[in-house]
């Protein structure tokens, strides 16, 4: 069995192979859960979609402000520790959601007017499930950091990102194909997704005592003291982590263009901010309310798994461009995949195309080009965070990226109801100009050089 060597990587002669896999399968489960599982669940039980796009979008907080109680990860317990007590949480949590969840009637779910009220407790779950998978990701990634050798981070980097894309696949297609399949052969709804939910509360279980046992100790994972020295009994403290955190902030508004980069970390993803939360209930409406009227099981291929697999797609194919091109030279076409795609939620929703296969290709076009636009979005990120502080500036500007799209979430869905959907695709190709304009003010700020693969900048990063 391989194992990482080096005086500062103890893990016992455990491979990564053991463990990378179904870690960052593990860190997926919940998000998916939580924020694309709900909005499935939600529009099935005939909530509107004003409420639904509005409350599902406060379920992303926890993501946006996970940079605030990062320190207390990194100070109290071990990485381990953190990973497998949230894995037990997440997993109790499923378990609750699961024989929780209310029934409301046929008859109020064929209303499309089923009270959001009636799911506050479900809210509340699914709320306290975000915070314990935010705190997951915390530790997850510090816990890649601490056991891996530098040389051995980069050779498991896309390791982590594929399985965290096959959890993906997991939530998004194969969870959402079992809830359609029991929809149609029970012709029950609220027990279906109850099922649903069951299923994902297994696997999560099982993956969570596989990892009581498959992730190695590591010498270099230690509760930290305030001068950062990992100790065995240290008691640990607060001062220094504090103070590095307030340092950071404060160097990062001092930043050149800082309101340049914050104002385009809020408005290049504007059009998706608004097509994303509204993709799955026009899927699944009826063709007599502007959807597509699609059952839940073929939403769950079409969307789930293709669309999935096309976005993993675009964004290797960004990548690669990227890396031969650099972020500068590769920054006009990206804006352009990240934008013109969005036509073809304009064709369906004036078309209304019954043919599957056309639909899968239309779905396919937009989340090829929002996954190619994205590395642009990700790379500038990287360039912007570059200095003293750069991991600490990266996480604050993933802050202004998950509130890019809970801004335009908590509004989508009113807006759709005011002006049906063929006008609010349109609304989202108007937005498209704010991605251009924005590409447009940073484009003579980024270093010509930067992101190439043969670069130092890039190295460096």
């Amino acid at each position: 069995m391989n194992s990482i060597k080096g005086k500062n990587y103890d893990i016992k002669g455990k491979s990564p192979w053991w463990w990378v896999p179904t870690l960052y399968f593990a860190e997926g489960i919940p998000y998916f859960v939580v924020n694309t599982i709900s909005v499935m669940m939600f529009t099935r039980m005939g909530v509107a979609n004003g409420d639904m796009s509005f409350f599902t979008t406060l379920l992303y907080f926890p993501w946006f402000l996970k940079g605030i109680w990062s320190p207390i990860v990194d100070i109290i317990k071990t990485k381990r520790w953190w990973i497998l007590t949230m894995q037990a949480a997440m997993t109790l949590l499923m378990i609750l959601l699961t024989i929780s969840l209310p029934h409301p009637t046929q008859e109020t779910i064929t209303s499309g007017h089923t009270p959001i009220s009636m799911f506050t407790f479900t809210l509340i779950l699914f709320i306290i499930t975000a915070f314990a998978s935010a705190t997951h990701d915390i530790a997850a990634d510090g816990f890649y950091m601490l056991v891996h050798s530098p040389s051995s981070q980069a050779a498991f980097i896309g390791i982590r990102s594929t399985f965290y894309r096959v959890a993906s696949v997991f939530g998004q297609g194969i969870l959402v194909f079992i809830a359609g399949i029991l929809e149609k052969s029970t012709g029950n709804i609220p027990f279906s997704w109850q099922v649903t939910l069951g299923c994902a509360a297994v696997v999560f279980c099982l993956v969570t005592l596989y990892h009581t046992f498959a992730l190695p100790r590591s010498k270099e994972d230690k509760t930290r003291t305030a001068d950062n020295v990992p100790v065995d009994n240290a008691r640990p403290t607060q001062e220094s982590k504090i103070t590095e955190l307030a340092n950071s902030f404060i160097t990062f508004v001092k930043k050149p263009d800082v309101l340049l980069a914050i104002t385009f970390m809020l408005l290049y993803r504007l059009p998706e901010g608004f097509l994303i939360k509204m993709c799955q209930p026009f899927l699944v409406h009826s063709i007599e309310s502007g959807g597509l009227g699609l059952d839940t099981d073929v939403v769950g291929i079409v969307y789930g798994t293709i669309g999935t697999i096309a976005l993993l797609a675009g964004g290797i194919a960004g990548g690669v461009y990227a890396s031969r091109r650099g972020l500068k030279h590769s920054l006009w076409l990206m804006a352009i995949c990240m934008t013109l795609p969005c036509l073809t939620f304009v064709y369906l929703a004036i078309v209304q195309p019954e043919n599957i296969t056309l639909i899968s290709i239309a779905v396919s076009i937009e989340q090829f080009g929002y996954g190619f636009g994205f590395t642009a979005y990700m790379l500038y990120m990287m360039y912007f965070s570059e200095g003293e502080f750069k991991t600490s500036h990266y996480a604050i500007c993933t802050a202004f990226m998950a509130l890019s799209m809970m801004l335009p979430g908590f509004i989508a869905g009113y807006i759709e109801e005011a002006i049906g959907y063929v006008n609010f695709f349109w609304m989202v190709m108007a937005c498209c100009l704010a991605t251009l304009a924005v590409t447009y003010l940073i484009d003579k700020k980024i270093d010509p050089e930067y992101g190439k693969a043969t670069s130092s900048l890039s190295k460096n990063s």
